[in-house]
């Protein structure tokens, strides 16, 4: 099979995924829209002698093979065709795996898939426990490949160390006046070569500090134990740092301290931390909706839709918390919409 007719059946594949979409509403998550793209996909690939897996490994890249061609699902509820996508480590690529092309679909603003190819999509590079591409459909920004002068195929056959030089000198052509690079090093460790810019906590808008809590009490709800506990801040910690670039030096007074726990009143007493979530209960679920499901497999281990992740976040704070119980005092007014 050539390139072009495998590009002339992902054509008749998204013309009938779209004919889904006027014919029924939206897909709601991605594991139904993944399993659609797999249905249409393998009506075509049985006249090719191709069999589409249907049951792959969870963490395999692309999500679809068939011989040289792959095929990356992209997912998402909002009115964007831009997500995070796979590490640049790559170390899960399937083998034999030539060209890859995304399908995506997008079911906010008007309901809607398309394809195109992965390295003409991969726009940036997003850092969370390790940078990760980003990729966007039809942007009108040059791709990743072509703003660091290599293509997609050639940096795809590097080690991690070439990776990174490339990785890095990209990142320093992006920095604004005072920002910096955090890691310089050349070490071969993905997660000790991230191209960070800098910014401290204090210094941010309050709107961006209340964002920031959102996210990181939401994927780190382990940040309800016991206020003994070792250690039980530092996912947000290394969140904050990785993927926003925001050092903060009293990170539990993000959640504990009489400055976040006492604005709806200046009452003292009770438990702070849930004083404190309380407050930012809207902007949880706002994050809840936002975040990319690929942050929720690093700092959950598992990949939660968007309307599940709230329930899922209460069942998990129940086991943290001691002294407390967060599933009979946090969003009690919102239940009907989670």
């Amino acid at each position: 099979m050539t390139v072009e007719e495998f590009e002339k059946i992902l054509d008749e594949v998204v013309r009938m995924l779209n004919q889904d979409l006027e014919r029924r509403q939206a897909f709601k998550s991605t594991k139904d829209f993944e399993s659609r793209v797999r249905e249409v996909l393998d009506d075509f690939m049985q006249d090719k002698g191709l069999v589409v897996d249907f049951n792959p490994h969870p963490h395999a890249f692309p999500d679809i093979t068939l011989g040289e061609f792959g095929i990356e699902v992209k997912f998402t509820l909002h009115d964007t065709w831009r997500s995070v996508a796979n590490s640049i480590v790559e170390s899960t690529r399937k083998s034999g795996v030539l060209y890859i092309y995304i399908v995506f679909g997008k079911m906010g603003g008007k309901p809607e898939v398309k394809w195109a190819r992965y390295d003409d999509s991969v726009i940036h590079v997003r850092t969370t426990h390790v940078p990760r591409f980003e990729v966007e459909i039809n942007s009108k920004r040059r791709s990743l490949f072509e703003q660091m002068g290599i293509t997609y195929k050639e940096f795809s056959t590097y080690s991690i160390e070439q990776k990174m030089h490339y990785i890095r000198e990209y990142a320093r052509k992006r920095l604004k006046p005072g920002e910096r690079l955090w890691w310089l090093e050349e070490k071969a460790e993905p997660e000790h070569s991230l191209p960070i810019k800098v910014r401290l906590y204090t210094s941010l808008p309050d709107e961006e500090k209340g964002m920031l809590r959102a996210e990181a009490a939401l994927l780190c709800p382990q940040i309800v134990s016991p206020s003994g506990l070792r250690h039980k801040y530092d996912d947000v910690v290394l969140y904050l740092l990785t993927y926003h670039g925001v050092i903060c030096h009293q990170v539990r007074d993000l959640f504990s301290a009489g400055s976040v726990a006492l604005r709806r009143t200046t009452k003292r007493g009770g438990i702070y931390i849930q004083r404190a979530l309380q407050d930012i209960e809207a902007e949880m679920l706002e994050a809840a909706m936002r975040l990319d499901i690929e942050l929720f497999a690093e700092y959950w281990g598992e990949r939660v839709e968007p309307q599940d992740r709230i329930a899922k976040w209460l069942d998990k704070a129940d086991k943290y918390a001691r002294d407390w119980v967060p599933s009979k005092v946090l969003f009690t007014g919102r239940r009907d919409s989670l």
